[in-house]
């Protein structure tokens, strides 16, 4: 027995000398912080803007490892500002935003000079210090002049529906095509009228221009959604003059129309929203401490009959 109980002392003075000497284990690594992003979008009042709070929503999601984020949208540039505020009282590092609205460049620089990333999606606007993100808004218009030139030659009547509430969007495709026109095709009509990013306006404001203008040879519209509405409203007329109308933007409802109207071509710019998702990475990268460009332009493609089957998407929200 007492052989036993020196054998026992043994081995639990072994175990004790063991414990002592093997390294201590490492303390559990604290979860990495995610980086706060806020994003700011207009309200739903067009597909196109809908399918933007989407696929940046999407994009903070797949990124769910690194990101935190809030998504806001609002109707109008005061009730962003105070949206805005909000993001930054709940610590926002990085704001991606769309600001569809005149007002937004005061609040904007305010959270640049506190030392916030804003990535502008889309708009430009005077504040020092913001990034952006966008179509190129100018080659649309560019675009869109040589495809109408193209389609019925130099001389003509063209009909340019300008959405001036847009701001810098409309101002930058209507100099496009203004410019472009007068270089290649000088002799050309321009009629303008003023519109918005909407089917509805574009059957109300198109009915009213056939009224008044017994010939049309092509129409520039900026937006699919308003192209949509101006060519119902120029079937219902039983109009045939119109040979061509342009759109922007790469709406699939508007991409199937194109086979349907062999009297007319139908062509859209692509300007996808999901652009967007390079404003939320250009956030990331940002805070990471990463070098961009502050600006990102993504080059314009245009789509009509001949080629809408490469563009078409039954998962896009638009």
């Amino acid at each position: 027995m007492k052989k036993v109980s020196v054998l026992m002392a043994v081995l639990i003075m072994a175990s004790m000398i063991l414990a002592a000497c093997a390294p201590a284990a490492a303390p559990t690594a604290a979860p990495a912080a995610k980086y706060k992003i806020g994003i700011l979008a207009p309200a739903v009042t067009h597909g196109w803007v809908a399918a933007v709070a989407y696929h940046a929503e999407n994009r903070c999601k797949e990124l769910a490892d690194t990101v935190e984020y809030k998504l806001y949208t609002s109707s109008n540039a005061e009730e962003m500002t105070t949206q805005l505020d909000d993001l930054l009282t709940w610590g926002a590092q990085a704001i991606v935003a769309f600001p569809q609205w005149q007002g937004m460049e005061v609040p904007i620089q305010a959270a640049i000079d506190k030392g916030v990333t804003v990535v502008n999606f889309d708009i430009e606007i005077a504040a020092n210090g913001v990034y952006r993100v966008s179509g190129d808004n100018k080659d649309m218009g560019i675009q869109g002049a040589k495809y109408i030139v193209d389609k019925i030659g130099k001389t003509g009547t063209v009909v340019m529906l300008e959405v001036p509430t847009s701001g810098s969007v409309s101002e930058l495709r209507k100099a496009g095509f203004v410019e472009t026109l007068a270089e290649i095709a000088p002799d050309m009509t321009v009629i303008s009228y003023a519109t918005k990013f909407t089917r509805e306006d574009g059957l109300k404001d198109m009915a009213d221009i056939l009224t008044s203008n017994p010939q049309i040879d092509a129409v520039y519209s900026m937006d699919d959604e308003t192209s949509i509405g101006a060519l119902q409203a120029i079937k219902e007329a039983n109009r045939t003059d119109i040979k061509v109308i342009t759109g922007g933007g790469g709406m699939q409802e508007y991409f199937k129309m194109m086979p349907e109207n062999t009297d007319i071509w139908i062509e859209s710019a692509l300007y996808s929203p999901a652009m967007v998702k390079d404003a939320v990475d250009m956030a990331v990268a940002i805070l990471k401490g990463e070098k961009v460009d502050p600006v990102k332009i993504i080059p314009t493609t245009l789509v009509d009959r001949d080629n809408y089957t490469q563009f078409l998407d039954p998962n896009s929200p638009y």
